[in-house]
């Protein structure tokens, strides 16, 4: 369920490509049940393709990977958390436009 520009993020290797990213880090926990995450993917598919290598942008299955989504205390999804620095800069919680989370990378790229 992920464009070509997206990571597929897990517990084995968020800390590598998040935490440790040099370049700011767009994350989407998701879950196949979750019709809003279905609608999101191609919102998160788009801006991973717009902003290229000037930000990172992954999926991490909250079903399949449980030890991340806890330890960020994701308690609904679609959510959306913006890293920076190996820190959480923005959270977005539901159905997020576009343009939000656009703006909030553009902050941070």
């Amino acid at each position: 369920m992920a464009g070509d520009n997206v990571v597929t993020l897990s517990d084995d290797n968020f800390q590598t490509e998040v935490l440790d990213s040099s370049t700011p880090v767009l994350v989407d926990f998701w879950a196949e049940w979750c019709m809003p995450c279905k609608m999101l993917a191609p919102t998160i598919d788009e801006i991973a393709g717009e902003f290229g290598d000037k930000v990172k942008v992954g999926k991490l299955d909250i079903d399949s990977n449980q030890s991340t989504s806890i330890n960020f205390q994701i308690t609904a999804i679609p959510t959306v958390l913006i890293f920076k620095d190996g820190e959480v800069k923005k959270k977005f919680v539901g159905m997020t436009k576009k343009g939000d989370l656009q703006d909030a990378l553009n902050e941070l790229a």
